[in-house]
């Protein structure tokens, strides 16, 4: 049986809807975690993504940001001393962001925060991965 284009278009519009929503409370869910830790939404998102050394743009990516925006937000992370940038080690054009102790710290106090009562904890870890492999293949498709 085939579907309507009209059926089709609800039912497209109604899943956009969810995933729009989902993405919001994520969104809100790491504001609130963030403001307990003095920080914004986008350096909590900067620290989360930090799982290693990695260059401005490595981190723009995982961001889902432009690279100016992350320049910006690695300035107030570096100024508060939770960041530094060292000189890349086969790039010299390139610079490599480095947590610092404190930085180290603070993002494991930030990983624990956005674990309690995520908007995906009421998924178990099975319908996580099937909710995780279905997006990236929504993604991957043109």
């Amino acid at each position: 049986m085939t579907t309507s284009p009209e059926t089709q278009a609800i039912a497209e519009r109604q899943l956009c809807g969810l995933v729009n929503g989902l993405a919001q409370r994520i969104a809100e869910h790491v504001r609130e975690r963030a403001a307990t830790l003095g920080l914004t939404a986008s350096q909590a998102t900067a620290l989360r993504e930090m799982s290693g050394p990695m260059t401005m743009r490595e981190l723009a990516e995982r961001m889902s940001c432009e690279p100016s925006n992350t320049t910006f937000v690695v300035d107030k992370l570096e100024k508060q001393s939770l960041v530094e940038r060292h000189p890349h080690p086969t790039d010299r054009r390139a610079k490599h962001l480095v947590l610092t102790a404190e930085g180290t710290a603070l993002r494991a106090r930030l990983l624990e925060l956005l674990a309690v009562e995520s908007p995906l904890s009421g998924l178990s870890p099975q319908e996580q991965r099937v909710l995780h492999g279905l997006l990236e293949q929504a993604l991957v498709r043109p």
